[in-house]
């Protein structure tokens, strides 16, 4: 049959996962039409890599996805045993725990199924009556100068009929996971290494043990010999059955074992478990085997990858792949309307390949520790949190009221005890700050202010009079009309009476005093943040100048 041709679509988004969900999500909230497939016949069941860290908590906040934060849970306690019997042998703690902060309301990590994640990302991009395409496969595609001409396979699940659709999109982003076909298309070369010696069987399963607990994630057998992890899961099954499943080590065939189904898979967990098993159901299983390596570029031209298409399976997987879709959208709406440079999509990889280089290297760390079986690699290092990840060397960012001491380089990961003595300085994440009331006495905080449509600009000033000119600067620009938004903030006890003349500028009063203490202003002085789209400070400056000199490296 031969292929048919497609209207041209702004953004093909090829891979439904947790990274072109975020992206298309984030697309569509920028009024950017997507389309979105996946070549899976139908949504994966697995709960696969269910923890979330604080920062990526934050942004799906700021992209108004409560229901994934409101669904998560605190991770179960660790505990192992001795072999060959249900006796406890020790716990441990997987990181240390955080009370949250008006700074940081999302301290710790949380876990929730990736399927579950998955689920709450479609109902939202449903909601711009967007859905994802199942058994659609990318085959190829070529670059034409202002468009990609992309050749689609749609399959038909009750037969093995193919369709051939060509398809044109003004752009492409390969979000199609490990084996991306998005990736070997633009010839991408891996930087790093495959462990091939540390091949693993995870899974969902269903079961109930005799004296077996679902207070905590059990470990049991021979780390690096033959051991399996079981994490009770609510997501997975039903009645409290549920559990993800890790089993690995030189004593497991990990070929067989698949090959021979959820009997042999039975028999592993009946083997190193020493008591009575009942087994209802194995949701999936499959084979994870950890990679160190990321593309060494994460785009050309008109084509993207992100999430594990540019870093497949590194560990911090879907924190990093959300970050990823963030930080690629929002630049790629403002070239799509038209006003921002295609240039300003080169900082995609600028930005991101230093951050994932990083994280690369903290995860390598806990692989080693985790193949010499100490149970080191359980305790999560403090940038795993993702608090401190920046983009102070970016060429994007500005800061003129910084020492320079602060603007000295920082690992992309930052340093967690600057994160928490509350370091401040271009580039880095923007903080929460409750407490800042309007004038009819509403309450607002920033995560709430700050959203992925556009740019936030903070103006820290001693009095509404004294930030006015920031207000006729921006709103003098019409293009910057609908993408940035100014937002004055004046201390405790200044007036903010009589503001009504500045129209649409929101206008707050520091009631809690969170919000100076989180940006480092000063009560007497003015600073103005420029807060991107992606929740990162952009700018640090004094004035009109400096937000003037930021936007000339973001717009045309």
């Amino acid at each position: 049959m031969p292929p048919s041709l497609s209207d041209s679509i702004p953004v093909l988004i090829s891979g439904a996962g947790p990274t072109g969900l975020t992206a298309a999500l984030v697309l569509l909230r920028n009024g950017i039409n997507v389309r979105i497939i996946e070549k899976l016949s139908v949504f994966h069941p697995g709960s696969r890599g269910p923890g979330l860290q604080p920062r990526t908590l934050e942004l799906f906040h700021q992209a108004g996805v409560h229901e994934i934060i409101n669904a998560a849970q605190p991770p179960t306690p660790f505990r192992s045993y001795k072999p060959g019997t249900m006796e406890p042998d020790k716990g441990i703690v997987m990181g240390k725990t955080h009370a949250p902060t008006p700074h940081f309301p999302y301290a710790d990590r949380v876990v929730l199924g990736q399927h579950r994640t998955e689920h709450i990302l479609r109902e939202h991009i449903a909601k711009y009556d967007v859905h994802v395409e199942l058994s659609t496969e990318l085959r190829s595609f070529e670059q034409n100068g202002d468009y990609i001409t992309v050749q689609l396979v749609k399959k038909r699940q009750d037969s093995e009929e193919e369709t051939a659709e060509t398809v044109q999109a003004q752009y492409l982003i390969g979000a199609d996971g490990a084996r991306s076909a998005v990736r070997k298309g633009l010839g991408c070369t891996f930087l790093g290494e495959t462990c091939d010696d540390a091949r693993i069987i995870t899974g969902d399963i269903r079961f109930v043990g005799e004296g077996l607990t679902r207070d905590y994630f059990h470990r049991f057998g021979v780390v690096g010999k033959k051991s399996v992890f079981l994490r009770p899961c609510r997501s997975i099954g039903t009645n409290d059955d549920g559990y993800q499943l890790v089993m690995g080590g030189a004593e497991i065939d990990v070929s067989a074992t698949l090959a021979g189904g959820h009997e042999a898979v039975y028999a592993i967990i009946q083997e190193l478990v020493p008591t009575k098993l009942e087994f209802r159901e194995l949701i999936w299983v499959g084979e994870f085997r950890p990679n160190i390596r990321m593309a060494d570029k994460f785009g050309e031209g008109r084509v993207f990858i992100a999430g594990d298409a540019a870093h497949p399976t590194g560990g911090q997987g879907l924190n990093s792949s959300v970050q990823d879709a963030f930080n690629l959208a929002w630049k790629l709406s403002l070239v799509l309307k038209h006003l921002s440079p295609p240039s300003l999509l080169t900082t995609y990889t600028t930005e991101r390949h230093p951050i994932i280089a990083e994280m690369l290297n903290i995860t390598t760390a806990i692989l080693n520790q985790a193949a010499l079986g100490s149970d080191r690699a359980w305790e999560h290092p403090e940038k795993l949190r993702m608090l401190g990840v920046n983009y102070r060397a970016s060429p994007l960012v500005l800061d003129e009221l910084s020492p320079a001491v602060d603007r000295a380089p920082t690992p992309a990961y930052g340093e967690a005890d600057e994160v928490l003595a509350g370091a401040l300085v271009a580039g880095d994440r923007a903080p929460d700050a409750p407490g800042v009331v309007d004038g009819e006495g509403r309450a607002y905080r920033m995560f709430d202010i700050l959203q992925p449509v556009r740019h936030t600009v903070l103006v820290f000033a001693p009095s509404v009079g004294e930030a006015e000119d920031v207000v006729k600067a921006v709103e003098g620009r019409e293009s910057w009309e609908d993408i940035v938004r100014v937002v004055i903030v004046v201390p405790i006890g200044a007036s903010i009476k009589g503001t009504e003349s500045l129209g649409g500028v929101l206008v707050l009063r520091d009631a809690d005093q969170f919000a100076y203490a989180g940006f480092r202003a000063k009560e007497g002085d003015k600073r103005v943040v420029v807060v991107r789209p992606d929740g990162y400070m952009g700018a640090v400056v004094r004035g009109v100048d400096g937000i003037e000199r930021y936007f000339k490296g973001i717009f045309l």
